[in-house]
């Protein structure tokens, strides 16, 4: 009896601690439905300045998703110039409870990654590259995915790049 005591014992713990594992981060879920704009398919256009000075054209796609039962969200950007792929990133965005933020982390075709903070305001998703770096994402007046990287030079912004994307999905 002291056996069958024990076992069931053990199973019980075994139990609980699997159930208590596979619970969601429900205080995370919150912060990341925020985002829940981005997530669709998206197609569009953009340019970027180039060290020339001129704008450089592109078609970008996005595929945004959650996974993890809400609490994290991939992005996978393909960007092309006259067929030929300029941008192939992978990004995962989840969200930090201890500094109450985003956490951007950026993987890119070429091998280089990196983490970056992000934020919500005023309406939009913003991420630093660093301070003086930043990319702007909202949804303008025409339900377009809206997005401006943007750099601080002398405390003043400057746009150095845009996308506008339209939802496929």
């Amino acid at each position: 009896m002291k056996e069958f005591l024990l076992s069931a014992a053990i199973c019980l713990a075994v139990v609980s601690i699997s159930a208590q594992e596979n619970q969601s981060d429900r205080e995370s879920q919150p912060a990341m439905k925020q985002l829940e704009f981005m997530v669709g398919e998206w197609k569009g256009t953009g340019w970027m300045m180039g060290r020339d000075g001129n704008r450089h054209h592109f078609d970008q796609t996005e595929k945004v998703e959650y996974k993890l039962d809400n609490t994290v969200i991939l992005v996978e950007g393909l960007g092309k110039t006259d067929g030929v792929v300029t941008h192939n990133a992978l990004a995962i965005i989840s969200y930090n409870k201890a500094v109450q933020n985003y956490s951007f982390h950026s993987y890119l075709s070429s091998g280089l990654e990196n983490t970056f903070t992000g934020e919500m305001k005023e309406g939009a998703f913003t991420w630093y590259m660093n301070e003086n770096m930043r990319y702007v994402l909202r949804i303008n007046e025409d339900g377009q995915w809206d997005e401006k990287g943007e750099m601080n030079r002398g405390g003043q912004w400057f746009q150095f790049m845009e996308m506008k994307l339209d939802r496929v999905d």
